[in-house]
């Protein structure tokens, strides 16, 4: 009871204010290259993003007549973590927050998006690929050229991602996989993705693997594109694999190993970009 009290008296307080997103202003938490970088990101989403929001989620695809992925490329925001020797720009996660935030005010859809691709598959190529992997994937997808997706759910494994039935059994020179990944964002136009697959059945949560997945890697193929109820602009969908070959050098990391970059790393950094999505939801509704 005290805590309905308590969120109905901050709710009051909020609408007694004149400009109510004053109070949850983040200005004095940056330096002035923070803030310079703010406003350049603040002014590019307005110009090339927002005006197409409400078509993105009417329609639930990306216009055809302009490459958002390839724009934001050009303005270097996918790499903002990533080294400058692959075309990132080699800054922290603040600066990739303060992206997140300024592109989710223009569009949740492009946001959610933009997080999958450059946080969830961009960022685990820079933690967890060899120096190969580096160079053969990530130029594209810093550039927007390519589009990077990560996969773990499936349709009887979601949050208890541990109970994934998607199986690797290895062969000569690689590892062929067989299941399904569910609820997958950017999926349907991702040219590169991550994905997780159990290559040990008996080992729970240590016998999961990551994969680097191509899209053009026989036997694995996307399947119904999924409407949702909101964000409806980011791409989502199914994945499937049947007797897919995927080569020993696309293992990212090592085997077993893959639920440790996945729980320690990857989602909760993704959940922190999450909130900063809804938290910029909220603003905007203000």
């Amino acid at each position: 009871m005290q805590r309905v009290l308590a969120a109905r008296c901050a709710a009051a307080s909020l609408k007694q204010l004149k400009n109510p997103r004053a109070f949850f202003s983040t200005s004095l938490l940056f330096d002035d290259t923070q803030k310079q970088f703010k406003e350049s990101v603040h002014q590019f989403a307005q110009e090339n993003i927002a005006p197409h929001a409400a078509k993105l989620d009417a329609t639930n695809q990306v216009p055809k007549d302009v490459n958002l992925w390839k724009l934001m490329g050009d303005f270097n925001l996918h790499g903002i973590t990533s080294p400058e020797e692959y075309g990132g720009l080699g800054l922290g996660y603040l600066y990739h927050c303060i992206a997140m935030e300024e592109i989710s005010r223009a569009s949740g859809s492009v946001g959610l998006s933009y997080g999958a691709h450059s946080n969830l598959c961009i960022n685990q190529l820079v933690r967890n690929g060899n120096t190969a992997q580096k160079q053969k994937y990530l130029p594209k997808l810093i550039s927007g050229e390519h589009v990077g997706a990560l996969a773990m759910s499936e349709p009887n494994a979601g949050s208890d991602v541990v109970s994934m039935k998607c199986k690797a059994d290895r062969v000569d020179g690689g590892y062929i996989i067989n299941g399904n990944k569910m609820w997958c964002t950017n999926g349907p136009i991702a040219q590169t993705l991550v994905i997780y697959a159990k290559t040990d059945i008996n080992a729970g949560s240590k016998g999961i693997t990551a994969f680097i997945i191509e899209k053009e890697m026989p036997g694995f193929s996307t399947a119904q594109k999924l409407d949702k109820l909101g964000m409806r602009g980011s791409d989502t969908c199914e994945l499937v694999f049947e007797n897919c070959f995927v080569p020993q050098e696309n293992v990212l990391g090592h085997e077993g190993k893959g639920i440790l970059s996945l729980l320690t790393y990857c989602l909760l950094k993704y959940g922190l970009y999450i909130y900063i999505v809804c938290g910029r939801f909220i603003l905007v509704c203000l």
